[in-house]
């Protein structure tokens, strides 16, 4: 689990499958990230000079038209097509200044407030020309919001398409939850799971397969629980996140939480809001994790951490 990391994902469409989609995995050199731009270079011959295809930033949640927005850099002939989205502060994302014709004049990545040349952001889904590849060098880090596409515009290469469907940066563990507040606020189905007498169930939740859920346990508003997760008696979870295997153990009360995959924790644990816990850490009996605390995968903690920091 990596909540502020972004991560861009390149596929071709004639290669998606009738029956399910088909994914590859390409990691990044140990230690030296290749940034926005090196991983497209890398999957090259994976992708292909054949046609167009889709970039997806992984830390945003949109409801993007990508057909016509692939529609449009056909027709523009443009070497890179973004999603634009306006935002009241556009100085955490890359801004657009957009012409009449959808040709975007200037592209500045997180300017300063006072410089931001319109509240159009980059929404974190491109189209892009094979033609892109022949831009990127090999080999090193690279940057398509700060080398890449100001470049483009320059050129008369780049070309945005405004949409004002739902757009959320999930980057931020808060921001994150607030995405899944929102989804879940459209769950209407009853969950399916093993509830002991006595629970409590508040609305709106979503649990994966295999749930178990201990006697005068409260769990929600606002709570997902992946598959398998085992909850104690007398339990509390409110506005969290819980991915699969994880076991809360008696009288634990997480809030406002974001906990990752087979996660053990003990009992009479407090995990504060906006705690973000890895994979796999074990958290032992009696354990407090005030606000903003985050902790690394396996990692095993076996003392209370009163202060916000990260546990490496």
């Amino acid at each position: 689990m990596a909540v502020n990391h972004q991560t861009e994902v390149a596929i071709k469409q004639d290669r998606i499958p009738k029956a399910g989609l088909h994914v590859t995995y390409s990691r990044d050199p140990p230690r030296k990230p290749l940034g926005s731009g090196g991983p497209i270079k890398k999957a090259e011959k994976s992708i292909g000079h054949d046609e167009p295809f889709l970039v997806l930033n992984g830390d945003i949640f949109a409801d993007v038209d990508y057909k016509e927005l692939r529609a449009m850099h056909e027709k523009k002939k443009a070497v890179a097509t973004i999603s634009l989205h306006e935002v009241e502060d556009p100085s955490r994302y890359g801004v657009a200044e957009l012409t009449n014709g959808n040709r975007i004049r200037k592209f500045i990545e997180k300017p300063a407030l006072d410089e931001a040349p319109s509240n159009l952001i980059n929404a974190g889904a491109y189209v892009l020309s094979p033609r892109i590849f022949e831009r990127i060098p090999v080999g090193r880090a690279v940057s398509l919001e700060r080398e890449i596409f100001p470049k483009l515009a320059e050129e008369g290469l780049l070309y945005g398409r405004v949409f004002d469907g739902l757009w959320m940066d999930i980057g931020k563990s808060e921001d994150y939850l607030g995405i899944n507040r929102t989804m879940l606020d459209l769950i209407t189905d009853k969950p399916k799971c093993t509830i002991e007498k006595g629970v409590t169930v508040k609305e709106h939740v979503a649990f994966e397969k295999g749930v178990i859920i201990g006697q005068r346990s409260v769990v929600g508003p606002h709570v997902v629980l992946g598959r398998n997760v085992t909850v104690g008696t007398n339990v509390r979870i409110a506005d969290s996140v819980i991915l699969s295997e994880v076991v809360i153990s008696d009288s634990s009360k997480v809030e406002g939480a974001i906990i990752g995959e087979g996660v053990v924790i003990g009992k009479r644990v407090k995990i504060a809001k906006g705690c973000v816990v890895g994979d796999h850490v074990k958290i032992d009996d009696g354990v407090e994790l005030a606000e903003g605390v985050s902790v690394c995968p396996a990692k095993t903690i076996s003392e209370s951490v009163l202060t916000s920091k990260c546990i490496i």
